[in-house]
């Protein structure tokens, strides 16, 4: 039991490293690494519950408040983080992730998975090829008044679904708004915060139906341990990330996500169906 619990810290460390990473790279919080993850790994350690698919997403959930925090810190020091969007956007966003917690406490396990496969899959769309959603020429003007509480919406509630950050459509559309992608990618990070604490309050706080079929350590739905190791691994390589997106050409690097995140879709459809 000892040896399998090391083991199960040192895989979500590395879980954590890489969505570490990806956070400060692409501002995404990590919840596409950190949900297939935790998916992967609890079995090993608890008997498999269809409640773990909601564990999964208020754990990363919870990791993204540490990951993109840490993300938005490092590329403060760089002058990129634009605070007048997130203020502005803040409000719409928490709303929306309030709706994302509210459907997720009423929708299945396998629903939830269904969700998040397809979700994966479509954001893969961005990173396999970003100059078909992201076209050269193309520029507009930052969304303001009813369009831009619609999108905060529901970039918070879909996020909240995922147990992922955000960062995404936030940077599709920052640089689409004529931002530079470094300035849109460490916003994004900032967005996935203001995802990330309210959702974690949800889920941990979300009425656990199966506590005793729970890994050790959950406490609602969110679990303690994985998220303590994950968090370890986000703090140290999230700077890294950050790094990287300023110094790095992300073409290939976005393509190698993308490939990534139809693996993880297919797998995820394979589990719910």
């Amino acid at each position: 039991m000892e040896i399998e619990l090391v083991w199960f810290v040192l895989t979500l460390c590395v879980a954590g490293a890489v969505a570490g990473i990806t956070s400060g790279l692409f501002g995404n919080g990590g919840g596409f690494v950190v949900v297939p993850a935790l998916l992967a790994v609890f079995p090993f350690f608890t008997p498999n519950s269809e409640e773990l698919v909601k564990v999964a997403i208020g754990t990363s959930l919870a990791s993204i408040v540490i990951s993109s925090a840490r993300s938005v810190l490092a590329h403060k020091k760089r002058g990129a983080v634009d605070f007048d969007m997130l203020k502005s956007w803040s409000v719409w966003i928490i709303l929306g992730v309030l709706g994302g917690v509210a459907i997720a406490n009423h929708t299945s396990s396998t629903g939830l998975t269904m969700v998040f496969a397809g979700g994966v899959l479509l954001y893969s769309i961005y990173f396999l090829f970003p100059e078909f959603v992201v076209r050269p020429g193309m520029s507009f003007s930052m969304p303001q008044g009813i369009g831009k509480s619609v999108l905060a919406f529901v970039i918070g509630g879909f996020s909240a679904l995922l147990g992922i950050g955000g960062g995404t459509p936030t940077v599709i559309t920052m640089v689409m708004c004529r931002r530079t992608i470094q300035q849109a990618v460490a916003t994004a990070a900032g967005v996935g915060f203001l995802i990330g604490l309210p959702g974690a309050i949800g889920f941990l706080f979300m009425e656990n139906t199966n506590p005793q079929g729970m890994p050790v350590g959950t406490v609602g739905y969110i679990n303690l341990p994985a998220l303590l190791a994950i968090s370890i691994g986000s703090i140290l390589t999230a700077p890294i990330g950050a790094s990287m997106a300023h110094s790095f050409s992300e073409k290939m690097l976005k393509r190698l996500f993308g490939i990534y995140l139809v693996i993880v879709s297919v797998a995820m459809f394979a589990k719910a169906l």
